[in-house]
């Protein structure tokens, strides 16, 4: 019976697949990294050396998997950049090797020079980590994918829960770091959206020095109470810290005993270690075994654009990087991705549709979009920039 099940389940996989093509399709990949800093607050969050690139591997496994039936195979390079290095330098070299599809996982200033440099050049880039809305907005580039969900999406999916939980007062801190106000902006923005109101914003100073060795238990229980002391009244603080100097500090230590959310405490995540729900856990797990660790945002977000691609050349039977981002930017385009619905790209500034897990560090308490919150087309546009919204203008 296990055979028949077996021979059953190739042919209907065959019934739905492309037809096979007489050439082999070889589709390389890179992934194009940056050093993120191992300053962390927390020894836990200290990035490891494999960090996204190892999400992008396993979703290479995966997309064989699939492959081996259509004879298609895919690979990944790391090529990584040096500190305070272009990324320019390293992809046209990429390019000369004949590879056009690349995961960036790069910060916002450095990606949009890239695209700028390739714009000329049959290059498609995935977004996998630079949450900056001006990239989907003003800056918008017909060469990039986003694939990482941006401040705003993060940011509404936190205000609706908060709101749900009519929790609509916030005291708003945020670092001083140019990072910081970006994601401050985009909480100022959904707690109009939502019909939250700020009532008290302060913000907190980098003294520099190193994050856990200039700290201490002793002197932050003695600074934090200081900075959130005599704020108008409030229901939840809201943390804006994309440095991490402060907010890791604040739960447990405000003056007034409030929850913490935003930064610390209660974050919206793209994906987290603990989300096991609609067959993550399955996924997890595959990812624990391959790397010997928990599976965070940066690599979720890795192994989505490379399953993106994959399913792109699945489908098309071509690993042209026009035909993909033609495909992928086109009405049939969805994607699985463990998070309860499939996911698919706003066509007006090409950023990925995605639930948000709001979680505490231990397991998921929420996904947004929340309950009551509609759209007329799709209850995930209700996070973001919407169509009405967009100052996104695509050729």
């Amino acid at each position: 019976m296990k055979r028949l099940a077996t021979a059953l389940s190739a042919l209907a996989f065959a019934a739905l697949a492309p037809p096979l093509h007489a050439e082999h399709i070889d589709v390389r990949a890179a992934f194009v990294r940056a050093p993120h800093s191992p300053d962390t607050l927390s020894i836990l969050d200290v990035p490891a050396e494999d960090d996204a690139i190892a999400g992008a591997r396993l979703a290479v496994e995966d997309n064989n998997t699939t492959g081996r039936f259509l004879d298609q195979s895919f690979s990944i390079d790391d090529a990584p950049v040096d500190s305070g290095a272009s990324a320019v330098a390293a992809v046209k070299r990429l390019v000369d090797e004949g590879v056009f599809l690349i995961l960036a996982d790069l910060p916002g200033p450095s990606l949009l020079e890239l695209a700028d440099a390739m714009r000329d050049k049959p290059v498609l880039l995935f977004n996998i980590s630079a949450p900056e809305d001006m990239l989907r907005e003003e800056n918008c580039r017909a060469n990039v994918i986003h694939v990482a969900p941006s401040y705003s999406m993060l940011a509404d999916g936190l205000a609706q829960y908060l709101v749900w939980k009519q929790w609509k007062r916030w005291l708003l801190i945020k670092g001083p770091h140019p990072q910081d106000e970006l994601y401050a902006g985009a909480l100022r923005r959904s707690a109009k959206k939502f019909g939250a109101k700020i009532t008290d914003e302060r913000v907190y100073e980098d003294t520099g020095g190193g994050r856990r060795s200039d700290s201490g238990s002793v002197q932050t229980q003695r600074l934090v109470p200081a900075a959130t002391q005599n704020a108008a009244p409030y229901d939840v603080l809201v943390a804006a810290d994309e440095s991490e100097v402060f907010a890791n500090y604040l739960p447990y230590r405000t003056f007034d005993p409030r929850p913490v959310a935003g930064s610390a405490g209660l974050k919206p995540l793209s994906w987290d270690g603990s989300h096991e729900q609609w067959g993550a856990i399955q996924l997890q797990n595959r990812f624990v075994k391959l790397a010997a660790r928990r599976m965070n945002e940066r690599d979720n977000q890795a192994w989505v654009a490379m399953r993106m691609i994959g399913e792109a050349v699945s489908r098309t039977g071509s690993g042209d990087p026009k035909v993909i981002r033609d495909y992928i930017t086109g009405p049939e385009f969805a994607i699985a991705a463990f998070k309860g619905q499939k996911q698919t790209l706003r066509h007006w500034n090409q950023q990925l549709r995605q639930p948000i897990l709001l979680g505490d560090g231990r397991m998921i308490v929420s996904v947004s979009p929340q309950e009551g919150f509609l759209h007329q087309t799709s209850e995930l546009d209700t996070l973001g920039f919407d169509q009405p919204e967009t100052k996104c203008k695509l050729p």
